[in-house]
């Protein structure tokens, strides 16, 4: 604590800076923001813009820039996307993007992780592209290597075959898919890959909007892990979790 205080009285910190590392946390009018979450558990803290106002977004992605190094902002829109590139220093590098609505922002300082661990990122069509596009930037951010393998849905079984090798060389799966909800469950009965069933909106008519895809990889023979419908951060951030324990444990050896 001494040393954080005499930080601050020198000038080298600022006050939030100072609070994020006496208390974990920074508390201001939009809400508590957790500098210390990748620290504590290795998953940075993300910025859902669902059910905030600009103005609160743009206080919290500056607090975390601030205190971290870098922002994470979820379910942007153009319009969250611009007031953050207006607001934020014109030092801090940001990167915008529309499918998925994710925006990232890092000071030139900023030292990502980086971890000895590939991840998969498979989906059935192109329409499961933003949500599991969302985990890899997730993942991603956490350190992994990531190899995207897309349009391999089970309405054609060939382009799946095609992959399996690059898939099993990965060290953890995630495979998003709508409609059925067929292909995560297909995967995991062909590799010896830990895979992660990523649930997408997609479809339509009875079990639409993900509910049967869901459904579909709750009831799995095969042995899979399940997230919620649309959860590409959750999917990413537990496919990012097994990759760093991979990479300690190859670090080890």
């Amino acid at each position: 604590m001494r040393d954080v205080l005499q930080e601050l009285s020198d000038g080298k910190i600022s006050i939030t800076e100072a609070e994020a590392k006496l208390l974990g946390y920074v508390t201001s009018e939009a809400g508590r923001f957790d500098a210390a979450r990748e620290h504590r558990h290795g998953i940075p803290e993300g910025i859902l813009c669902d059910g905030k106002t600009i103005d609160e977004i743009v206080t919290l992605a500056s607090i975390a820039v601030e205190t971290t190094g870098r922002a994470i902002i979820t379910r942007t829109t153009p319009q969250i996307q611009e007031a953050i590139q207006k607001n934020l220093p014109k030092s801090v590098e940001i990167k915008s993007h529309s499918h998925p609505r994710i925006t990232v922002a890092k000071t030139p300082d900023f030292e990502p992780p980086v971890l000895d661990a590939t991840i998969a990122i498979v989906t059935a069509g192109t329409s499961d592209r933003p949500i599991a596009d969302e985990a890899a930037i997730i993942a991603s951010e956490m350190g992994a290597n990531i190899v995207q393998i897309r349009d391999v849905g089970v309405a054609g079984l060939h382009r799946l075959l095609d992959q399996l090798e690059l898939i099993r060389s990965a060290d953890v799966a995630i495979v998003a898919a709508g409609r059925e909800g067929t292909l995560p469950s297909l995967v995991a009965g062909l590799v010896d890959t830990p895979v992660i069933g990523l649930p997408v909106s997609t479809g339509y008519g009875l079990g639409g909007s993900g509910e049967a895809a869901l459904t579909s990889m709750l009831q799995s023979c095969a042995v899979l892990s399940t997230v919620n419908i649309d959860a590409g951060f959750v999917a990413g951030a537990q496919a990012g979790m097994i990759a760093k324990s991979i990479s300690s444990a190859r670090n080890q050896n």
